[in-house]
């Protein structure tokens, strides 16, 4: 299976792939990614990214030099390219090429990339056991600073801090607290409760990005009768919970059975979890072909 790299409309083998050293993202981390997954060699959920990728385009005032429906087919190409069957694509757009903070001294309109490859961000054995989770000392960033929606390079500088606490300390993610000492967002991923059979998860206004895997699991769960609440949680109600799991379109679906070493319920994956995680298995299905 060939990885290969589309970088403003000419594919080179991923291992060859080049940028510019004076990329504004490189040097200020001035640009937005998604992350896609490939199922049975189909996109999954490929609209939903590109909407909520676009928007982050004309939040940011990018000059993109490609549209929706060219970039949309860009993606399927590329994936035809790579000739795989489960994947990863990392999409990135860059406000372009040009030292200084000045968007007006780019020389470049912005760049473009979509990346074919592969991605797992955890062993295959902690979607059977759960995920131990610590903690973080590092907060989210403010909504009124940065909004949370916008997937913005830059912004991920504090997740990948957190995510180095939680290697120190031997754990498999961490737990990231807005400013105001609430349950924000693990460094990867959304994060879900399961408390006296309501199914709960931090509000968008939390500080965290509103997963397009968290909306996907607050469907399934409604469809399949469980009660969902979008709200505030905080540190305590993992005390007070019988379940929790996190989202993400790298993580799928996976349990979290410890926090700061207390157990979450019983300390094993529990009924609810799995049968989102079976639900969520089953949707993947659907996609876009390539």
């Amino acid at each position: 299976m060939p990885k290969v790299v589309w970088f403003n409309g000419t594919v080179t083998p991923f291992e060859s792939a080049v940028v510019p050293a004076m990329d504004h993202a490189h040097l200020y981390g001035d640009g937005i990614f998604e992350g896609i997954r490939i199922y049975d060699r189909k996109v999954f959920k490929l609209d939903e990214h590109l909407e909520r990728f676009y928007h982050g385009i004309n939040y940011m005032g990018f000059d993109m030099p490609y549209d929706y429906a060219t970039l949309h087919a860009a993606i399927l190409d590329t994936a035809r390219a790579a000739d795989i069957d489960n994947g990863y694509i990392r999409l990135n757009v860059t406000r372009g090429t040009g030292l200084g903070l000045d968007p007006k001294k780019l020389e470049s309109r912005a760049n473009v990339m979509i990346g074919i490859s592969t991605l797992a961000l955890y062993p295959p054995e902690s979607y059977e056991t759960g995920l131990h989770v610590v903690t973080a000392p590092i907060r989210v960033i403010s909504s009124d600073a940065l909004d949370p929606r916008l997937k913005c390079i830059g912004r991920y500088a504090g997740n990948i801090m957190a995510k180095q606490f939680a290697n120190r300390a031997g754990a498999g993610e961490a737990l990231m607290l807005n400013a105001q000492g609430n349950i924000a967002e693990c460094t990867g991923d959304n994060i879900f409760l399961i408390q006296n059979g309501i199914l709960r998860t931090p509000h968008s206004s939390s500080g965290i990005l509103k997963g397009i895997t968290r909306d996907t699991v607050l469907m399934l769960a409604k469809d399949a009768g469980i009660q969902t609440e979008e709200t505030t949680l905080t540190p305590f109600d993992l005390s007070a919970c019988s379940e929790a799991f996190l989202t993400g379109t790298a993580a799928e679906v996976i349990p979290m059975v410890t926090i700061d070493d207390r157990l979450i319920g019983d300390g094993k994956p529990g009924p609810v979890t799995k049968q989102l995680i079976s639900l969520f298995r089953e949707h993947t299905k659907i996609g876009t072909a390539f």
